[in-house]
């Protein structure tokens, strides 16, 4: 199996690389980015993009994959829609827009979240309900993963300061809240296990909820 990975550098995608580099059927993983990834391996290539909206400078990189593990985005506080739906409506789609003719049967997995919601007051709900709606309306095999409450593990770090700040704060708690509420946690390993494992087999629903991330 090969696999793409965008957003490798942030704290989803970091853990969703080591899982992809960790298993022994992934013969292959490219990693679209701005930054490199400091990681080296001889599974990995990374090609670097600037404009996120247009992948036609790396069209002749992305023939011949199984799996695309969308994990770029952005917390919403502080943006405006316009430019939240930037980053997590245009760059997925734009993605998705490339791929597809490439790849015609890839499996195309788009990192949402919590509580998405086409209906919501909130701002960031409607537009990742958007893009969750135009990925899985354009791929057979298009999901979105929603997970709630994600512990980074195995040295993962967040490229926010104050998730990071937040996340030391709330480490010793996270065996209480897995007692209390197991259907809302899960890790980083686990969200590209569950990646993986989905690119394998398929699944029975389009939306990848926190309770199946385990």
């Amino acid at each position: 199996m090969r696999v793409i990975v965008f957003g490798a550098t942030g704290m989803v995608g970091q853990g969703v690389l080591r899982e992809c580099l960790l298993a022994p059927d992934v013969t292959g993983v490219l990693v679209v980015t701005r930054t490199p990834t400091g990681v080296h391996h001889a599974k990995l290539r990374e090609v670097t993009l600037t404009d996120f909206t247009d992948l036609s400078p790396i069209e002749a990189e992305l023939t011949g994959y199984d799996a695309c593990f969308y994990c770029l985005g952005v917390s919403s506080v502080g943006m405006s829609e316009v430019d939240y739906t930037r980053v997590s409506h245009d760059f997925p789609m734009a993605a998705a827009r490339a791929l597809a003719p490439l790849n015609p049967d890839i499996t195309f997995v788009y990192v949402s979240g919590e509580g998405t919601d086409a209906s919501s007051r909130l701002m960031w709900s409607r537009v990742k309900a958007r893009t969750e709606r135009e990925i899985m309306e354009m791929f057979r095999n298009g999901y979105a993963f929603r997970p709630g409450f994600i512990q980074p593990t195995h040295g993962v770090r967040s490229k926010t300061r104050w998730y990071n700040a937040a996340y030391t704060v709330i480490a010793p708690l996270v065996p209480m809240i897995r007692r209390v509420a197991p259907r809302y946690v899960t890790t980083t390993g686990a969200v590209g296990r569950t990646m993986l494992q989905v690119a394998r087999t398929g699944f029975p629903d389009r939306v990848v909820t926190t309770a199946d991330m385990r």
